[in-house]
């Protein structure tokens, strides 16, 4: 029996959940909570976590689909309570199928103390043990003194588990979250200004600010009275994360859509991060493609996109729930369809940017498209890499990032489309005025209240600072050495999906590369054309000069 099972089997008896697992314990005695059961009293997303059960991949009976579970096998995710089909209508909207907490427990409000090995714990006034969760064996980089620096002073929020140890029970934390990151208009660093900023100015804004302070700028909002706040309110909001500093293959940076509800203080550790990945492939640190909460999809020690780039979150603040409950219900559809493998993730063709804006204009909001990158790149790229490297695969790749639709591609491209587009239909509607609206549209006219814009700076660690994401192929071309044996890679093992779970057969590659070859004919064809033109011209002016 793992140690990740007795710890969980502990959490059971000590809160008397009946779950839907059954797992053996491994005390005779279970320790105390140090943290509050992480299905008490929050909010996952826009749902109370009271209508969620916690438990793991590894539940027997369970309605969450076993696809889903197979990649939770050993860790604690929560399940609806209620029937998955019986949540239809929409007073009660579609929760989602899997929610992946990571930690049974949460300790709401500590510090660390001056030797950085216990928390000072707010309610109940005591101090408590405190480990860091293992570093995994691949991650390159990890928490270090000045991560433990920069936590010791401010207040923390904390996931994770109590265990056993010959000393007494110590609290394993595998999320650090500072309370200090809120959407509190009352304190934000930059209020709006008659001149709507550029959203690419803020991104680029100080390097790309992975080590500036954590900063609010509040871009647009309704005229209200003094009093208001945003506590309570729903929101739709965009995660854009920057490039890393010690891998060439992601200066592409990440993308991912949020929904949830601002926290009574302006608290957002809670939102509902739709994290679109690559499933056939382990993470080196431990990434899944899942539903999270924020703070975990943040701030955990081995995943926390915070922990390796800066990262951007643009939120539009609601009036009513009806745009983030569109969008989840729409999401849960289409991870419920990449975990059974009916849609298969692709870098180039349907990526993190491709899946989350599909599924946003599924819902109504057309974004405007801006076309390929180049399809005379894409063509000249096939044909040379697939000469010079004697890969059609390789010249597939290139034909695909250069051909495909560039908000569907690069997260800072699709952040960006998506963020203008709403302060254009929002702040300017008569920019927009021969474009036909969707109902959606008219809802985003209609129900956002405030857009806000937080950049969140790279937590201190061993790991390299990283910046903003590129904006474009060419400057993702100029930013990495132009011998490719130079970049900085990690390589990462495959994931082999079991055919039993399968509900159709396993994708083949395809041997036939219709696009390119196709792009290629027309290529050629045209320069022939070119060719016959310039010769027929020729001819015909020495005909003339001979007449």
């Amino acid at each position: 029996m793992s140690h990740t099972t007795a710890v969980y089997r502990t959490f059971i008896l000590a809160i008397a959940l009946t779950a839907a697992c059954t797992v053996d314990s491994g005390y005779a005695d279970p320790p105390p909570l140090l943290g509050k059961p992480a299905s008490l009293d929050e909010q996952l997303g826009l749902f109370p976590s009271s209508s969620f059960s916690l438990t793991t991949g590894q539940c027997a009976g369970c309605r969450t689909p076993e696809q889903a579970r197979w990649y939770f096998q050993n860790d604690v995710i929560a399940i609806p309570t209620a029937d998955l089909h019986q949540q239809d209508s929409p007073a009660s909207p579609t929760q989602p199928f899997v929610v992946w907490v990571g930690s049974p427990e949460i300790i709401e409000q500590a510090s660390l103390t001056p030797d950085r090995h216990h928390l000072q714990l707010v309610e109940p006034d005591r101090s408590v043990p405190i480990q860091i969760e293992a570093k995994l064996a691949s991650n390159r980089s990890y928490y270090n003194d000045a991560t433990a620096e920069f936590f010791a002073q401010r207040s923390l929020r904390i996931r994770g588990k109590t265990v056993q140890r010959a000393e007494g029970p110590t609290f394993m934390a595998r999320m650090i979250w500072p309370s200090d990151y809120r959407l509190d208009r009352a304190t934000a660093l930059y209020g709006a200004s008659p001149q709507l900023p550029s959203l690419a100015d803020l991104i680029e804004a100080e390097e790309g600010g992975a080590n500036t302070p954590y900063r609010t700028h509040v871009i647009w909002e309704q005229p209200k009275s003094g009093t208001h706040t945003w506590a309570g309110k729903p929101v739709l909001a965009l995660m854009l994360n920057g490039a890393q500093g010690d891998d060439d293959e992601a200066h592409g940076g990440h993308f991912g859509i949020i929904t949830g509800r601002v926290g009574p203080h302006g608290e957002w550790a809670d939102w509902l991060m739709n994290n679109f990945y690559d499933l056939n492939v382990v993470s080196e640190k431990g990434i899944l493609p899942a539903m999270l909460p924020l703070d975990q999809y943040l701030m955990d020690l081995n995943s926390g996109q915070a922990y390796y780039r800066p990262s951007y979150l643009l939120t539009l603040v609601l009036k009513q729930d009806r745009i983030p409950v569109s969008f989840q219900t729409a999401a849960i559809h289409s991870f419920r369809q990449l975990y059974r493998h009916e849609t298969e993730y692709g870098h180039s063709t349907l990526n993190c940017a491709g899946l989350s804006l599909d599924i946003l204009r599924g819902i109504g909001w057309q974004v405007p498209q801006q076309g390929p990158t180049s399809r005379l790149k894409a063509t000249g790229g096939f044909i040379y890499f697939a000469a010079t490297e004697r890969s059609l695969a390789s010249g597939r790749k290139l034909y695909d990032y250069f051909s495909e639709e560039r908000t569907r591609l690069l997260p800072r491209v699709t952040f960006e489309a998506i963020g203008s587009d709403a302060i254009t239909l929002i702040t300017s509607p008569a920019a927009i005025a021969p474009r036909p609206l969707t109902e959606m549209e008219r809802w985003l006219q209609d129900d956002v209240e405030a857009i806000v814009l937080v950049r969140i700076p790279q937590i201190p660690s061993s790991r390299p600072l990283g910046a903003a994401p590129v904006a474009s192929l060419d400057e993702y071309q100029r930013r990495v050495p132009a011998d490719r044996s130079q970049w900085k890679t990690i390589a990462v093992p495959p994931r082999p999906f079991p055919n039993e779970l399968r509900v159709r057969p396993a994708p083949v590659e395809a041997t036939m590369i219709p696009g390119p070859v196709l792009a290629v004919l027309g290529l050629v064809l045209t320069i022939l054309a070119g060719i016959g033109w310039m010769l027929y011209r020729r001819i015909t002016c020495r005909k003339q000069e001979a007449d």
